[in-house]
């Protein structure tokens, strides 16, 4: 009887694996954030629009290898400006002043997501483990500042090896809890078999 007992709690345990695989499968979105940003003023189109950037960095702890994150951003005025994801530190040179402009035009940054060449206002951001900065500039049609609605959406799952690792664990659990609970019937099984 104390066996029986003891097998609910490798059961919850599976069953709880089993919930975590599940709501990862439906990658669940999480609420919006919005915030007004400034738009970077051009004035001069031969020289290339100035860039502006963030002066913190986004960190992204080594544990978030365990799930994948996926990152929407999306821009009111695209047709004026464009967003990019560069990699922290930001080029030599290119760090922000206190306004978060920077001396530097699109050219000089390696983009990760976004970027100038980015059309329709939105686009699509792998976090992975790691430290980022934000940068925005107006396009050539533009010169005026100004702000901007920006709109972040993150979508979060497990990383696919951890759902696999999760679903073998829930799998054992839930096939071992079953043993422990019929284990008393299973051996009485092969008492009579073998006094048979």
């Amino acid at each position: 009887m104390m066996i029986r007992i003891l097998s609910i709690l490798p059961a919850a345990m599976g069953v709880i694996c089993a919930i975590l695989v599940l709501v990862s499968l439906y990658s669940p979105t999480l609420d919006s954030s919005r915030t007004d940003i400034p738009l970077v003023p051009c004035t001069d189109d031969s020289a290339g629009c100035p860039v502006g950037l963030s002066g913190d960095d986004m960190g992204s702890p080594l544990a978030f290898m365990l799930l994948d994150i996926e990152v929407t951003i999306e821009w009111e005025q695209f047709a004026t400006s464009w967003i990019g994801v560069i990699e922290s530190p930001p080029p030599d040179g290119c760090e922000p002043d206190s306004n978060g402009l920077t001396t530097c035009t699109a050219e000089d940054f390696d983009f990760i997501a976004g970027g100038p060449e980015e059309d329709g206002g939105s686009l699509i951001f792998d976090l992975k483990p790691g430290d980022y900065r934000f940068a925005t500039a107006s396009t050539e049609t533009s010169g005026v500042g100004g702000e901007q609605l920006v709109t972040i959406t993150p979508q979060i799952a497990l990383n696919p090896i951890a759902e696999i690792i999760l679903a073998i664990v829930s799998i054992l659990l839930l096939a071992g809890s079953g043993e422990m609970f019929v284990h008393e019937r299973i051996m009485g099984v092969w008492k009579r078999f073998k006094e048979a």
